[in-house]
């Protein structure tokens, strides 16, 4: 199984990236798939989730009207446009996945996940 996140580089505040997260090993349209970020010396955090069909969307506060996560099924391929970006938005981000086999279930919190990608450096200064 692989997870391999692309997209991520530097930005000034105010500008926009799209990060894609690219699946291959498993059966793309049976899982969850979510975002997290880990900026430096702080915790993991989930900031978005789309379930497998994309009928649950969530965001985490901070992001919210901000970013847009989506998915591609016939591409296995997941989403994250991010604009509007903050200095805070700097991290590594993550793209994550959960087995929801049926059910329209995406991962919120670390715990959840079943695999993860490497992640991609995104960094906001001017």
């Amino acid at each position: 199984v692989q997870l391999v996140e692309s997209g991520g580089g530097l930005v000034q505040p105010g500008g926009s990236l799209r990060l894609s997260c690219v699946v291959s090993g498993l059966q793309f349209n049976s899982y969850g798939i979510g975002w997290f970020r880990r900026a430096a010396g702080k915790e993991r955090e989930g900031i978005s989730c789309i379930s497998r069909t994309a009928f649950n969307i969530n965001y985490e506060d901070s992001v919210k009207g901000r970013f847009t996560i989506s998915r591609d099924n016939a591409k296995n391929t997941a989403y994250l446009q991010m604009n509007n970006l903050k200095t805070d938005d700097t991290a590594v981000y993550y793209c994550a996945a959960l087995a929801a086999p049926g059910r329209e279930y995406c991962p919120i919190t670390s715990t959840d996940v079943d695999y993860w990608g490497k992640g991609a450096l995104v960094i906001v200064s001017s």
